[in-house]
């Protein structure tokens, strides 16, 4: 009869059961007998304890991963998975009635306000600073003779109104220079001064680099797609152009990046957070490591600033360069990587209670269906904190501290006794004991929103601005070399404090790439800042172009 063979362990070496060893004599008394039978049942029941736990701890990270992979996501947009029947999808929810789209009011005579208010519920109407042209459809003049014989004469009109787009134009800028001299060949001539340039030594003009700017960072399109539309409409601009012309406008942009930053030292609090890109030649880097992409918002009262900064690590000492000079308020996750910068004198830590949610979901996730358990009881005590700070949304800040006071403080110490009263019964390995650990570790840190009306929650604001670079880092995936990744950061830094400032971001970055260049004086440069252009508007970008 064949030998058995044993067959290998799926558990770690230090869970699977240890070998049975007895002393070389036994002994033969009753207790003795009794006391060493009671120490092997222990050691072999410790063993199973441990290896129950890691096999539930697999057993959770196997369901996580099957839901993010899978499962729906609450951050992620509700037809994320519908690129190809998004049409088919939507028009299917849709009603006749949504064939039109809502139009401006009326405008009344000389007030530059709609006619009427619309109505409740209805679509807010296009802008009204729209181009209007007007196509007239006249009668026909055998028409305009009334039956008795009179001519007719116009007495008024019907205006209905269609959506219409121009389709990008391509077009050649010609500067001509305009050059004088003295009829008696005495003198040397004088031309007309060139106006100063955002890429001297290119052939790209102010609005072509706020168009490649603005398709590869705020519509996240690769540069060789935008290569390819070019080509569409006869132009051939290599890709390898095209990231030149991104470097070059990062190296123009940069004064403003360098004012932003002195703004966001201003603010009375600073969100941090980091995401990974890749950059394929950076010095003493493999092309598949991670480098990372810095995120901090923040800013005065109206002027709140987002900026990004590249750097090819994540240690401790980025943080520290980013904000040594820094004293207030930070908002982080739980890396360790702030800590260094938060023991700073002036720093006051605080933790982002979405992280800790984030735990306490998961943690829901991996239970038994149809059961309910302590981290459904924590993200319930979690969801009332969030509750107090809906209703205090658009209270000032001393309203909002006294809400804080009133009603967080009390559901904090209700949460911080359930926390100690529940966190020793629970496997510390499990997403429900890891959540625990982490809110018990932070603890501290994420009760100090409640000190002040005007610090936030959790990190959101961060993670918000980070999203936009995520997405686009999906479409170009990585950068070739650290001047364009630090060229990203400076362009990513500026479009997204302009939409901060509520500016569309192509309006304002065309104004800027146009008076940069004769930008002289740091007041100069001041004054392309999102925050002093509030009033910009819409340009009629059909209209021609003059020096």
């Amino acid at each position: 009869m064949p030998e058995a063979v044993a067959k290998p362990s799926i558990l770690p070496p230090r869970y699977q059961l240890p070998e049975l060893v007895l002393p070389p004599v036994l002994p033969t008394d009753a207790a003795s007998l009794t006391a060493l039978l009671h120490a092997v049942i222990a050691s072999h029941n410790d063993v199973k304890t441990q290896a129950l736990n890691h096999m539930q701890h697999m057993l959770e990270q196997f369901i996580l991963a099957r839901y993010r992979m899978f499962g729906a996501s609450s951050e992620q947009s509700a037809n994320q998975g519908r690129l190809f029947d998004e049409a088919e999808t939507l028009a299917a929810d849709s009603t006749e009635i949504q064939d039109v789209a809502p139009l401006p009011t009326e405008l009344e005579p000389g007030k530059g306000k709609p006619a009427s208010k619309p109505a409740r519920g209805k679509r807010a109407p296009l802008p009204s600073e729209l181009q209007r042209v007007d196509v007239v459809h006249d009668v026909p003049a055998a028409e305009r003779t009334c039956p008795c014989g009179t001519p007719m004469v116009e007495i008024g009109q019907d205006v209905s109104e269609q959506l219409d787009i121009v389709p990008m134009q391509v077009r050649v800028l010609r500067h001509i220079r305009k050059r004088y001299g003295c009829p008696g060949s005495e003198h040397a001539p004088v031309t007309a001064p060139l106006p100063p340039q955002p890429l001297p030594k290119s052939n790209a003009s102010a609005d072509f680099l706020a168009m490649l700017l603005i398709v590869k960072f705020i519509d996240g399109l690769p540069l060789y797609r935008f290569e390819y539309v070019l080509d569409r409409h006869g132009v051939t601009v290599p890709r390898q152009t095209l990231a030149r012309w991104v470097i070059g406008a990062g190296r123009l942009l940069q004064p403003l990046h360098n004012l932003m930053r002195d703004a966001l030292l201003e603010s009375p609090f600073i969100h941090v957070d980091e995401t990974v890109v890749q950059v394929l030649k950076a010095l003493g880097k493999q092309p598949t490591s991670n480098s990372y992409m810095w995120v901090q918002t923040g800013g005065p009262p109206g002027q709140p600033v987002v900026l990004f900064d590249y750097d090819p690590g994540r240690g401790a000492q980025v943080p520290m360069r980013l904000l040594h000079d820094y004293r207030g308020f930070l908002m982080t996750d739980g890396y360790d990587g702030y800590n260094q910068l938060a023991r700073t004198d002036g720093i006051e830590h605080m933790a982002c209670w979405a992280h800790v949610r984030r735990r306490f979901v998961e943690a829901v996730k991996v239970q038994p269906k149809g059961r309910r358990g302590l981290a459904d009881e924590a993200v319930a005590m979690i969801g009332k904190l969030y509750s107090i700070e809906r209703d205090c949304k658009d209270a000032s800040d001393a309203e909002r501290l006294l809400a804080r006071q009133t009603h967080s403080v009390p559901a904090l110490a209700a949460l911080k006794a359930w926390l100690d009263k529940s966190l020793p019964g629970v496997t510390p390995k499990s997403a429900l004991g890891k959540a625990l650990s982490y809110m018990r570790d932070y603890w501290s840190r994420l009760t100090r929103y409640t000190e002040r009306g005007d610090l936030p929650i959790d990190n959101n604001r961060c993670e918000n601005a980070i999203r936009p670079f995520v997405v686009g880092r999906k479409a170009w995936l990585f950068s070739d070399t650290v001047a364009g990744a630090n060229a990203s950061a400076v362009i990513y830094s500026l479009l997204e404090t302009a939409k901060a400032n509520g500016l569309e971001p192509y309006t304002w970055l065309r104004r800027v790439l146009r008076d940069l260049p004769a930008a002289k004086t740091v007041d100069d440069v001041a004054a392309l800042l999102p925050w002093n252009m509030k009033d910009l508007h819409t340009p009629d970008l059909t209209s021609g172009v003059t020096s």
